[in-house]
């Protein structure tokens, strides 16, 4: 792309984040927590962004229960950049809506779908690596960001790469073969294995009209409701009740021709979606475990992460001969699991829903 105005980020922060619960709640997810400093997640989002996507050019699609919260942890981000979602549908519809309004006001449109809820430790080569994603868009195709997987994992979708495409702003971009979402567990170590696939980052890069089209082609429904927003905006909420709940993944990008992967190594990535995650980027001890918020004393325990946010002054938590276990301590529940299981806490959160009394915890 010879010049980037034309060029916007949209913010995905909508989701509830369970798996980080009981930190996540319903009234402060995730994306508003501060969980690898300061800043909240969603600052960190916001922040990293800069100078390429100024503030007037970033979106953000988010829950209308948390809009008003978000704008004030980013005030540099104009009001009307705010796009409040009626109920969650799943990724898909919520792109699809930021590509319309986008769509509405700047038909040259290139929009970046990122979310709230990454770490990344080089700034600098991710903000170059979305230049050269908008000029492979321009080239009219759909781009994903592919992170050489590290292990056979089964949340993750992967990219099969086929035939190089050319160099753009520094990075081999590659024909997409085939995308595959979550794989089951024999497919993720094949996928592993082969040398030949990536994982989908969850970031994307496109035009908002070949967007737009492809929910056209595949989502029928959704394109309809969209139609009717371009023309009523303010009947949203009443015509969000026909969107589908669908993701991104399996409603466009698994069915989708056209598809560009530029691997996305050196990044130092990683997706912040459970407690576990807290251990491979935040540093550690010499034992390798990783305290926060907490007095912590412990004999032979290694990588373990404690986190505590009681109101409680002088909170002391020992911990005797653990390995690999997730304590986090907050004023009304103590979670202690496995580090192999941090994925599942979302049981709870699910046990907890139906459970007399339960929700008072979510």
């Amino acid at each position: 792309m010879a010049e980037l105005d034309h060029y916007y980020a949209v913010i995905l922060a909508g989701g509830g984040g369970t798996r980080l619960w009981p930190l996540s709640r319903q009234d402060q997810p995730k994306q508003s927590l501060p969980l690898l400093g300061e800043q909240t997640m969603f600052q960190i989002a916001v922040r990293r962004l800069a100078p390429l996507f100024p503030p007037e050019r970033i979106l953000v699609v988010t829950s209308a229960r948390y809009a008003a919260d978000l704008q004030r942890q980013a005030p540099e981000v104009p009001p009307a950049n705010f796009i409040s979602e009626p109920a969650p549908r799943g990724t898909a519809p919520a792109i699809a809506l930021s590509a319309q309004v986008l769509q509405q006001r700047d038909p040259q449109a290139v929009m970046a779908c990122l979310t709230a809820d990454h770490y990344i430790g080089q700034e600098g080569r991710f903000r170059a690596l979305l230049a050269a994603a908008a000029a492979v868009a321009q080239a009219d195709y759909l781009v994903t960001l592919g992170v050489t997987p590290t292990f056979p994992a089964t949340g993750f979708g992967y990219i099969q790469r086929g035939a190089p495409l050319g160099d753009f702003g520094g990075f081999t971009v590659y024909r997409a073969e085939r995308f595959k979402e979550k794989p089951a567990p024999s497919e993720a170590q094949a996928l592993l294995a082969d040398g030949l696939h990536s994982w989908n980052s969850g970031m994307f890069v496109w035009r908002t009209a070949r967007i737009l089209a492809e929910v056209e082609r595949q989502l029928p429904t959704l394109h309809r409701v969209l139609q009717r927003f371009a023309a009523q905006p303010e009947n949203l909420p009443a015509l969000w009740d026909g969107a589908p709940n669908e993701t991104i993944d399996y409603g466009i990008m698994e069915r989708a021709a056209g598809i560009a992967v530029i691997p996305a190594d050196g990044l130092e990535w990683n997706d912040i979606g459970s407690w576990e995650a807290l251990l491979d980027v935040l540093p550690p001890d010499a034992d390798g475990n990783v305290v926060i918020g907490a007095e912590h004393v412990h004999a032979h325990s290694s990588h373990v992460l404690v986190h505590s946010s009681t109101t409680r002054p002088g909170r002391l938590i020992a911990t005797l001969g653990l390995r690999n276990m997730i304590i986090v301590d907050t004023d009304d529940v103590l979670l202690v699991c496995p580090r192999d299981r941090a994925q599942e806490v979302r049981l709870l959160v699910d046990q907890l829903k139906q459970r007399a009394g339960g929700k008072v915890y979510l």
